[in-house]
């Protein structure tokens, strides 16, 4: 299912999209945000900066750039989180906006071993916590 990048949620950039993550930094051809829901500590997500359903709709040197994002992105969360893995999920059955979620995962951490839940709601941080996520993302980017 496409949807109009009028009511995508990374293309609004809207009240939806704050509630549910923070904005870390622009990058070559994305945006990476911190998620809030921090079961899985260290949890972000990389979303294209073009409203693009999937990735086989990209040319070669925009799927690189992207995947390149991606990986700048884990290693930055490897460095500032030591996870044992790092789980790359790249679901839009719902919104069509390619993005990637990344969910770092460790031995003595849920689901380790299993797939990562989408929204546990679980886990919500304060404002100073997050911002020392973002800091230490930012510092390994």
């Amino acid at each position: 299912m496409r949807t109009d990048p009028k009511d995508c949620l990374y293309c609004q950039n809207n009240e939806t999209l704050h509630n549910l993550m923070i904005e870390i930094a622009p990058l070559s051809v994305s945006r990476v945000f911190l998620f809030k829901e921090q079961t899985y500590r260290g949890r972000c997500l990389v979303a294209y900066k073009d409203h693009v359903n999937d990735l086989f709709e990209l040319s070669d040197e925009e799927r690189n750039a992207f995947m390149a994002d991606v990986v700048r992105v884990t290693r930055a969360m490897d460095k500032a989180f030591h996870p044992v893995k790092i789980n790359y999920g790249a679901y839009s059955d719902k919104l069509s906006h390619l993005h990637f979620h990344l969910a770092p995962k460790y031995v003595d951490g849920p689901d380790y071993g299993g797939t990562f839940t989408m929204n546990p709601g679980k886990v919500y941080l304060t404002d100073a916590e997050y911002q020392e996520m973002i800091d230490a993302i930012k510092a390994n980017l």
